[in-house]
């Protein structure tokens, strides 16, 4: 399993995605799942992918190719016009590699080989842009009524976003938003697990403004962990106690 998240924000989009894939508890490896491609001072393209691993891997390997043979430029991430080209170009691709791969497998491969996608970036002259691509390679847009978008394991950390995101808010904030999302579903789910990746894009800023890798014995996240759990103690027994018993008038 996976979480990933990529969020806009008024300054800019950010991005996080953990890196465990597992095949049973028996089997857990660490993978990269978030990835960029950038012209400097002209556009900045990331993706961060769930679903079955060597999918994924085909995607990803497919649009690196793409970027290096001269022959295939028109298709290549770093030629397509806009971000919605960019868009239709990764839902295309995603959609042909999952029906070859179940077309092989045949019935029995049905559902299994699918993947989901978050594309987000920026070319120069147009607003940061972010994309949800579904295996079908249909996709949507990031809105004002939709900021942010998970793929993977989405539920557990999906009420700290709803009530903490702000569009307004710093990077600096919007990261702390992001690891106390993480926590949350770290905590529920062992099939998600660190290390996480880091990736903040600023608004006509082609470069990552800030990207690194959180790992197991990181201090800050080890500190967001613990004080979001004595928070939210904190926070319970604040609340209104309950009684058994009927209240006096």
């Amino acid at each position: 399993m996976t979480y990933c998240v990529g969020m806009v924000l008024d300054k800019g989009l950010v991005l996080m995605s953990d890196t465990r894939t597992n095949s049973g508890v028996d089997n857990i490896s660490v993978f990269r799942k978030m990835f960029h491609w950038q012209v400097p001072g002209e556009r900045i393209i990331s993706l961060m992918t769930a679903g079955n691993l060597a999918t994924t891997q085909a995607v990803i390997s497919k649009l690196e190719e793409r970027t290096k043979h001269p022959d295939d430029r028109q298709n290549s991430l770093l030629e397509l016009p806009t971000m919605f080209q960019v868009a239709v170009e990764t839902g295309k691709l995603l959609r042909e590699i999952v029906h070859e791969t179940q077309q092989v497998n045949g019935q029995e491969g049905s559902g299994r080989f699918s993947a989901s996608i978050i594309l987000a970036g920026q070319i120069a002259g147009m607003e940061p842009r972010l994309f949800l691509i579904y295996p079908e390679g249909n996709f949507i847009e990031a809105s004002f009524d939709t900021p942010f978008f998970q793929i993977g394991e989405t539920k557990y950390g999906r009420p700290i976003l709803i009530r903490g995101y702000d569009r307004t808010m710093s990077f600096e904030d919007a990261v702390k938003l992001l690891m106390v999302s993480f926590d949350s579903t770290l905590k529920a789910n062992l099939s998600v697990g660190l290390p996480l990746d880091l990736m903040v894009l600023e608004r006509d800023n082609f470069d990552p403004v800030h990207m690194r890798r959180i790992e197991h014995d990181d201090p800050y996240f080890a500190a967001i962990s613990s004080s979001w759990g004595d928070a939210l103690k904190s926070a319970f027994h604040s609340l209104p106690d309950y009684t058994f018993y009927q209240q006096a008038d």
